[in-house]
């Protein structure tokens, strides 16, 4: 690569921070000039969106995640006063909460307990573990983003015989979503089961009149923090979901909406060359060829970054993964994402990368600043962080030599504001990616089919439980069961909710085992 080819496709932006080094993906010479107009058009719809648009036709509504940075930018004095308003109770409630004047029936709170989903969890774990401080956080803070019961049995053991001061977060658009209130129901049996009262100390973040929002109130919850119909849940980081639990953790949520609003502005210019966002989006446009053709593979050179790719993985894939265009018409669109952490990868996956499949490009994430204060030199002038800066350019280069692509993204330090820039980059990166290929970016069809069918078959759990306690004393096949209530066809689903129900004693199945799944025989215990 000479110098001046390097100068070229190398972008950066001082007050910000940040770098964008577009050099590993061989990009002809006219790229840019030749997607002007499509940018044009990307520009003009980020605009729009921003000024007020239904953004969303099949739901009605506005995308509003941007006039949360910036909320004099909002269409109406409601929407202003509702995000400024949210962001002093915010603030207020995690002071109170830090004084002590909000308390746990044990004392003042040592603890935060977050119960979420998808966008609900994945931006405060991704925050929380890039901003926190352990030992210095205000809280400690602890995630239920799963209805897994193991799961959460682990999670609660870190907190036994914290109860008394452990803060309850309860995040939820509808307040129905499945995982969060089982989580949430979770959390109040075992916090009974220790004589402390969960409402004394839970808090619900949800839309206004929703189920969780009725029962918040009805139970005399501690507080209520609005989800607002204009933001999604993977944009929602900076919005009370991800602001308060930071807060309360003690993190830095001013400097964090400083680095997004930073960006935001800098993201809104109409030169591709000035706009990282644009010049981000267009990289994922050539190096899938506008068609999702290859992965993304998100490598951040610093640990704090780790939650960065699952993050990432929901921003990008739930607003990409698209079966049809704006028109109607399939196009099947969309980027798979993965990732985890350098150096860690060179001992897992870049062997695949440098000499399998190039189904993929990669993005580096470089962090210059290594540490507070001095470092070790583990060898007469280098330092472990040496090594680590020095293991991405290794990796990189192994990479280039194969013509696997790859763009990198260099921030200074992992500072509130660099986090908040990130965010916000991405954020609007996918957007102008879906104009580029004709998508809508802020809904999410696909993910309502997964909700139904799971309900389907709770539906036919609870049919087959009457089935086989009705007929106590008889063994039956599932073929048996399936044809006495009129299921035939749906026999594979039935035995693997049969024989999960047998592996939990509690439901009273008892399954034999035969020589194969049809030769199963399952009665009551």
């Amino acid at each position: 690569m000479s110098w001046s080819s390097y100068q070229k496709n190398y972008f950066r932006w001082n007050k910000l921070g940040l770098a964008l080094d577009l050099n590993g993906l061989s990009l002809k010479a006219d790229a840019f000039e030749s997607m002007r107009p499509a940018m044009d058009e990307a520009f003009a719809a980020m605009d729009a969106l921003e000024g007020g648009a239904i953004a969303n036709p099949d739901e009605k509504r506005m995308v509003g995640h941007y006039w949360l940075r910036d909320a004099e930018r909002a269409p109406s004095d409601d929407i202003r006063r509702a995000i400024s308003e949210t962001y002093e109770k915010v603030a207020v409630f995690a002071r109170k909460v830090h004084s002590g004047e909000i308390r746990g029936t044990g004392g003042t709170f040592t603890d935060l307990l977050v119960i979420g989903i998808g966008g609900s969890a994945l931006g405060p774990q991704f925050v929380a573990q890039a901003l926190g401080r352990p030992g210095e956080d205000r809280l400690r803070v602890h995630f239920f983003d799963n209805t897994d019961p193991d799961g959460m049995d682990l999670t609660l053991a870190h907190l036994r015989g914290r109860f008394p001061t452990t803060l309850v977060l309860v995040i939820s658009k509808s307040g129905g979503t499945p995982e969060t209130r089982n989580g949430m129901l979770e959390a109040a049996h075992a916090f009974l089961g220790e004589g402390v009262e969960f409402p004394r100390q839970a808090v619900a973040v949800t839309g206004e009149g929703s189920q969780l929002d009725k029962i918040a109130e009805s139970e005399d919850w501690l507080a209520r923090f609005p989800m607002f119909d204009w933001v999604g849940g993977r944009t929602s980081e900076t919005a009370a979901v991800g602001l308060l639990p930071a807060a309360l953790q003690g993190l830095d949520i001013n400097g964090l909406l400083r680095g997004a609003a930073a960006m935001d502005a800098q993201t809104r210019l109409h030169t591709i060359e000035e706009n990282p966002s644009a010049l981000l989006a267009l990289a994922w446009y050539f190096a899938t060829n506008g068609k999702g053709e290859k992965d993304m593979v998100i490598l951040p050179y610093k640990d704090r970054l780790q939650l960065l790719s699952r993050y990432l993985q929901q921003l990008i894939m739930e607003s990409l993964g698209k079966e049809s265009d704006l028109q109607g018409n399939p196009v099947y669109q969309g980027i798979a994402v993965y990732g985890n952490k350098g150096s860690t990868d060179q001992h897992a996956y870049v062997q695949q990368l440098r000499e399998g499949v190039p189904n993929f490009f990669a993005t580096f994430i470089s962090v210059l600043k290594d540490r507070e204060g001095a470092s070790l030199e583990v060898e007469p002038g280098v330092t472990s962080g040496d090594y680590l800066h020095a293991f991405l350019l290794g990796t990189r280069a192994a990479l280039l030599e194969k013509d696997r692509a790859s763009l990198t993204i260099t921030i200074e330090e992992v500072t509130p504001a660099a986090v908040g820039g990130l965010i916000a980059l991405y954020e609007r990166a996918v957007g102008f990616y879906a104009s580029l290929v004709n998508i809508n970016a802020y809904h999410q069809p696909g993910v309502e089919a997964g909700k139904k069918a799971a309900a389907l078959f709770l539906k036919q759990q609870s049919q087959l439980l009457q089935q086989i306690h009705s007929n106590a004393g008889n063994g039956q096949t599932v073929e048996e069961i399936a044809a006495a209530l009129d299921m035939a066809g749906e026999e594979a689903a039935l035995h693997s909710i049969l024989i999960h129900l047998a592996a939990n004693p509690a439901k009273g199945i008892h399954c034999a085992p035969g020589p194969s799944p049809a030769a199963d025989r399952f009665s009551a215990t």
